[in-house]
């Protein structure tokens, strides 16, 4: 694993160019340093989050946050490399010979994908039955990303409210004119923090986690179709060049590190 650089870099620019916007119009930074209203929008945020998601789901987008900040060590090409020397391997002994690989690979879809081609299912019904399972757990990723969309959405808006009960508080002590206009002020961070959660946060992080979600849907894909090309008996180095055009859709991040598959 290996730090995002654009994540961090973004957070760091975002919220310095908020700052030194502040500074040059004359603000402080103790003046947007407000843990009440800190309080009602994230309370108030992952709540409504929670209501609207089960709790398993939540709790499954906040593991997954790491992926927001973290780059997974980059597999393709080491992959692409044990995928043609298995075809090799198959094409030269048979493909019961891949029996003996299974035991190394440690990625579940590929051990899962040969051992079916190893035990002689059809190309055919082993496309059927992967891409399946490449559906469901489609659909299970997808909702990791709405829990931040969702909560980019509620933010605003619990924002809103606690500038509302900040200007509740501010009426109450109306024969005070100067205390009014501090109040007034305080009330409104809660709408900065609303705002600034859902954009600067929440929505990013969602987007950031769509193309992490679709970076390992390629790999899988790219997987299957090689598992296929190996039951077909298509030569190595047609494979090769079949699998380029899934490395190009599957972006590399940073120098790679060869381990087990």
């Amino acid at each position: 694993m290996t730090i995002d650089k654009s994540t961090i870099g973004g957070i760091a620019i975002a919220l310095a160019g908020i700052g030194i916007g502040l500074a040059l119009d004359g603000g402080k930074l103790a003046q947007v340093l407000q843990p009440t209203a800190a309080l009602i929008v994230l309370g108030g945020t992952i709540g409504a989050v929670m209501i609207q998601f089960p709790l398993k789901i939540v709790l499954q987008a906040l593991v997954h946050l790491k992926d927001v900040f973290l780059n997974a060590t980059p597999e393709s090409d080491y992959l692409v490399q044990n995928l043609l020397r298995y075809a090799y391997k198959a094409r030269k002994e048979g493909l019961l010979s891949l029996d003996a690989e299974l035991a190394k690979i440690k990625d579940p879809f590929l051990k899962e994908s040969l051992m079916l081609a190893v035990d002689g299912v059809s190309a055919d019904d082993l496309r059927k039955m992967m891409e399946l399972q490449l559906d469901y757990q489609g659909e299970k990723d997808e909702r990791i990303p709405k829990v931040f969309d969702a909560a980019g959405g509620f933010a605003p808006t619990i924002g809103i409210i606690g500038a509302v009960l900040g200007l509740i508080q501010v009426m109450q002590r109306l024969q005070d004119i100067n205390e009014v206009g501090k109040g007034i002020a305080v009330a409104f961070v809660a709408t900065i923090y609303g705002v600034g959660a859902a954009n600067l946060l929440f929505l990013p992080w969602a987007g950031k986690l769509r193309i992490r979600i679709r970076e390992r849907q390629v790999i899988q894909e790219m997987t299957l179709e090689a598992v296929l090309s190996i039951i077909n008996g298509v030569n190595p180095r047609a494979l090769e060049l079949q699998l380029s055009s899934y490395m190009a859709a599957s972006p590399k991040r940073g120098p790679q590190k060869v381990v087990n598959q």
